[in-house]
């Protein structure tokens, strides 16, 4: 059947903010824009050290229970950022931007007052929503509020927050629950309306006056549901069986959901998947080794705390340091090597193919190293600084190889849908891994993770592979309607600089010097999600 999606028109080039904007405005505007970002990185790596204390709680809270702690928030967040980015498009950035910081806000305020954990999940899904609304529309709005001249920089400031985010997130989740674990989310509350209310006097309103149609809103949902019943059945198969009736029910439920979505994707104006962009081998490349990508980094971000803290019994603050590393190769990995490396192999997909090696690597030698009795600068600190080099190698890598086709006006879409391959990917890889150590065996524990171990490798090894086989070719040439669409646009208000450079346009070789121009562009982004 021929799609029915309607093509999506060319955005409108961006004009200059009205009136000229001094340097410190400018600052303070991306200064308030990023601090969406970076709570939304900071909330989610807390939260993985936040399970031991959540459990001690409430007794007999198991992990897979405590897994849609972080489940929850991942599903919805992948599910509302395309319609989100689209809708605030539409309806004004700075108001979809206010909405998602009180929907974050509120959110954060519940968790940290929950009774129970269903009460806790509830208010996650909540909180998500406001982040999946409040991130897309904090990017949309720094690129057009920020003069052309000085987009590059005010990118690069945004995701350093959001590193800064992720970096932090350990150390200060391990501080705050020290006192109690309700203060990794009560720490949202005055940072959120400290930015709502900057945000309404300094940011200016922006929208795209082209934007036609309301975004998928179920969709969506359904989307959210597919994901959701597959980390159900995973997540469940230990006491349900594999083979049991329940467990296939939920598989079968969930593949007829992810067809609804396709089904309307191929009908909606406004679908949550364009098809269309997935009828590119790069791009389809990149998105099917991001999902296997992600599910590897989300198991092993999560096997790590859960080892550190329940079978070295490192403490929350020790676990957070121990941790620490990692996040912090990931810069200068993202910033230079990696574009060096994508210009000097031909490609980022070559880039990619190494870093998701690098990590399959690092997670064969903690492998081998494993033990019971605590040895972290032997034993682990040589994995972690090797699966952080893997993160900054292969992070902004997938990103360059998946836009490199797209023009100017479709870069908002596809990076949009990227990064629901990467929420989906964290959500199976977490529900796998509690499948495997649903029942750790008190007096063998290792064993159990080294089992995790296996399932963390085959991820990176399968991304590894799908990179290989649909990234490392070289790409098409673009047609000439695609170069010529891309010369005349600049950046739309809801895509980054590098659209320009990441455009069908550019040498024979295309991925090499465009792919190591988009790089440098995208490479701080990799670290918020490290």
């Amino acid at each position: 059947m021929v799609s029915q999606t309607a093509p999506i028109p060319a955005a409108a080039p961006v004009a200059e903010p009205a009136g000229a904007l001094g340097s410190r405005q400018v600052t303070a505007i991306v200064g308030v824009l990023s601090l969406a970002v970076f709570m939304s990185s900071l909330d989610l790596f807390i939260v993985n050290l936040a399970f031991p204390y959540i459990g001690r709680q409430y007794p007999g809270t198991s992990l897979g229970s405590l897994s849609w702690v972080l489940n929850a928030y991942t599903i919805v967040f992948a599910a509302v950022l395309v319609p989100a980015g689209r809708w605030a498009d539409r309806a004004g950035r700075r108001r979809v931007l206010i909405a998602g910081l009180g929907t974050f806000v509120l959110g954060s305020v519940l968790c940290g007052v929950a009774p129970g954990v269903a009460a806790l999940i509830a208010a996650r899904v909540l909180q998500a929503a406001g982040a999946g609304l409040m991130v897309p529309a904090s990017l949309s709005l720094v690129l057009a509020a920020v003069p052309a001249r000085a987009r590059p920089q005010a990118l690069g400031t945004w995701s350093a927050l959001g590193a800064l985010g992720a970096a932090l997130g350990p150390v200060i989740g391990g501080s705050l629950v020290q006192l109690n674990w309700r203060w990794v989310f009560w720490i949202n509350v005055p940072v959120g309306l400290a930015a709502v209310a900057l945000a309404y006097r300094l940011v200016p309103e922006s929208r795209d006056g082209a934007a036609r149609g309301r975004p998928d809103l179920i969709g969506a949902g359904l989307l959210a549901a597919a994901v959701g019943l597959v980390a159900l059945a995973l997540v469940k198969a230990p006491d349900w069986g594999w083979g049991s009736a329940r467990f296939s029910g939920a598989l079968l439920a969930a593949l007829a959901c992810g067809a609804a979505v396709v089904f309307r994707s191929r009908r909606h104006h406004s679908p949550v998947i364009e098809l269309e962009l997935l009828r590119s081998r790069t791009f389809s490349g990149a998105f099917a080794a991001s999902i296997l990508y992600y599910a590897g980094f989300g198991a092993f971000v999560l096997s790590s705390v859960e080892f550190l803290t329940g079978v070295w019994h490192y403490s929350a603050v020790v676990s957070g340091l121990a941790i620490a590393p990692g996040p912090l190769m990931v810069l200068p990995f993202a910033r230079v090597v990696a574009p060096a490396l994508a210009g000097r192999l031909g490609g980022p997909g070559r880039a990619a193919v190494i870093g998701c090696a690098v990590n399959a690597g690092g997670q064969l030698l903690w492998y081998t190293q494993i033990q019971a009795h605590p040895a972290y600068l032997t034993h682990l600190l040589p994995a972690q600084l090797l699966g952080g080099a893997g993160v900054g190698l292969t992070i902004p890598s997938l990103l360059a190889a998946g836009s490199a086709t797209l023009t100017p006006a479709r870069f908002g879409t596809g990076s949009g849908i990227l990064n629901t391959a990467r929420q989906v990917g964290t959500v199976l890889g977490v529900a796998g891994l509690v499948a495997i150590l649903a029942h750790l065996s008190a007096a063998d524990p290792v064993a159990g993770y080294r089992h995790a171990l296996v399932l963390i490798v085959a991820f990176f090894a399968a991304a590894a592979g799908t990179a290989a086989a649909l990234l490392t070719g070289r790409p098409p040439r673009p047609t000439a309607a695609a170069a010529a669409t891309a010369a005349a646009a600049t950046p739309s208000a809801g895509a980054p600089p590098a659209a320009a450079v990441a455009a069908p346009v550019g040498p024979p070789r295309g991925s090499g010097a465009a792919g190591q121009a988009g790089l440098r562009a995208l490479g701080s982004d990799a670290t918020t999600r490290s």
